[in-house]
């Protein structure tokens, strides 16, 4: 058997040379750092949610920046076009004067791509990114051209209550990795802001890994061992989700109308397996899958008109599932 503690090591130096350079630029949000660097590691996309000005977007600039990754953005309004986002098919002329179609890429072709305020935007817009997420290729007339790699979307968008804003689809947001909910910064906090936003020396960040890094990684994430029983522990976590499931918790009874997807618990084993890997284990813990419930699973429980009347957010059936759902089958 190969030691893999080397590997784990330079891993756990690695991701902590990535938090630092983009905590020179990026002031507090260490959880929703570590909970966007679980989705490049998974080779998932994520999605923050937070209302405007509290650095979400600069937040990916400066990933992008640390991990020294092609990256694009795409600001979504209500006029933008799916063309505008795969591209398109256009004519041109050669040399010898026959004209042909040829495919001008647009900007999901990078490795990181910065969807911001993907809510603004219609719906049948936000679909035209439910390809290149799910298969990591677009599609333009009879032809498919495939993404680089490695190839995520990090998403950012404003509270659907806000003026403007278009939910999102139940079939996108499940392509989410994680759905991670931005707060508001301490005052302490809010004075390291302006001191470092105010002054003519703005920090930037230097680079810590690369591309093909973090394919190595994402594939030492994937071989971390779990254990059956804890792997049956995150598939009745996910079950437990469903309203009409015997091993439903009341609160989920009650309060949600759909219950959460396979994917769902996938995302549940790959991040635990990063956090086992972040806190030096070899080995997946039943502590690990609950760390990473509420990011996994937020997004992908859809409540009923019950819990939107009476304030019931989807985090707090996510509290009684794991209150109540053990580790065992017994």
């Amino acid at each position: 058997m190969i030691d893999t503690n080397p590997l784990v090591e330079q891993l756990l130096e690695r991701v902590r040379q990535i938090e630092s350079e983009v905590g020179r630029v990026i002031v507090g949000q260490e959880e929703i750092l570590r909970g966007v660097v679980t989705c490049v590691l998974c080779g998932g996309h994520a999605l923050l949610e937070g209302v405007p000005g509290l650095g979400k977007t600069m937040l990916v600039r400066t990933l992008a920046d640390a991990l020294d990754l092609k990256h694009s953005r795409i600001q979504f309004t209500p006029d933008l076009m799916p063309a505008d986002i795969v591209g398109t098919n256009i004519l041109v002329e050669d040399e010898g004067g026959h004209k042909r179609l040829s495919f001008r890429r647009g900007p999901i072709f990078a490795n990181l791509v910065l969807a911001d305020e993907i809510n603004r935007a219609t719906p049948k817009t936000q679909s035209a990114l439910l390809e290149a997420m799910q298969e990591r290729a677009v599609s333009a007339g009879n032809s498919t051209y495939p993404l680089p790699q490695p190839f995520f979307v990090l998403a950012t968008q404003n509270p659907i209550e806000m003026e403007g804003t278009y939910p999102l689809p139940e079939a996108q947001l499940d392509r989410f990795f994680f759905k991670l909910q931005v707060e508001y910064p301490s005052t302490e906090e809010i004075v390291e802001i302006l001191q470092r936003t105010t002054s003519s020396d703005s920090p930037h960040p230097n680079t810590a890994a690369d591309g093909s890094w973090l394919l190595e990684a994402q594939r030492l994430v994937r071989e971390v061992p779990i254990a059956s029983y804890v792997m049956e522990y995150a598939a009745r976590l996910t079950l437990a989700t469903h309203p009409n499931n015997s091993s439903a918790p009341p609160m989920a009874q009650q309060y949600l109308r759909y219950g959460a997807s396979p994917r769902a618990a996938q995302a549940l084993v790959l991040a635990a397996k990063v956090g086992a890997l972040m806190d030096g284990r070899y080995n997946v813990s039943f502590g690990d899958i609950r760390k990473v419930a509420k990011p996994a699973l937020r997004h992908r429980v859809i409540p009923n008109l019950e819990a939107e009347l009476g304030g019931i957010t989807p985090d707090a059936v996510i509290d009684e599932l794991i209150e109540r759902v053990p580790e065992d089958k017994g």
